[in-house]
């Protein structure tokens, strides 16, 4: 049994140092500041690629935005990254998420995500949770590029929408679900 388990730890470290090169960004931000500045990039790249990103962006309460999320495994797999709560135009709080995972996978991966949280009571959620694990509390529709060009302000009825960005790196399928999100100081 022991063999196994350095077989998978190898592999999984195999797969974060060779996750290193594609990245553009760290998954942990060195300050505030520089979480701050990624993020507001990373929701411009979205807006100007998602017309119903932007769209939604305007009527929302916040959006919590993870520019650059680390995942990667062999049977085993783990992700993590930082983001920043943003109401308006300014950072208001700080959040990583993480997740881990066991089943037939193999691969890394980056990405980023942006969860846009259309009421208060979405917020006071995300707000008043100790850790909030996806798939409890609020509704949360992914949307993919299909679902995007039908998603219009007056059609609007979930709590969250996700949208995911800038994907780089071989590993099968993107999910929320069993993805930890938790409030951090900077």
């Amino acid at each position: 049994m022991g063999k196994y388990i350095r077989i998978i730890g190898t592999a999984i470290i195999l797969a974060m140092a060779a996750m290193t090169p594609m990245s553009q960004h760290p998954a942990m931000a060195a300050s505030a500041a520089e979480l701050n500045r990624e993020a507001a990039a990373a929701l411009k790249q979205l807006y100007d690629s998602e017309p119903a990103a932007k769209a939604l962006g305007a009527k929302t309460k916040g959006i919590l935005v993870f520019p650059s999320i680390i995942k990667a495994g062999f049977i085993v797999g783990g992700q993590y990254g930082e983001g920043a709560l943003r109401k308006g135009d300014r950072t208001v709080a700080y959040y990583n998420t993480v997740a881990a995972s066991y089943g037939l996978q193999a691969g890394a991966q980056s990405f980023g995500y942006a969860l846009f949280f259309m009421n208060d009571s979405a917020m006071k959620y995300l707000d008043k949770s100790d850790g909030w694990e996806i798939g409890t509390g609020p509704s949360i529709v992914i949307v993919d590029k299909g679902k995007a060009g039908g998603i219009t302000t007056t059609t609007a009825q979930a709590d969250v929408y996700a949208f995911f960005f800038d994907q780089q790196g071989l590993m099968a399928g993107l999910g929320l679900q069993g993805s930890k999100i938790s409030r951090i100081n900077k």
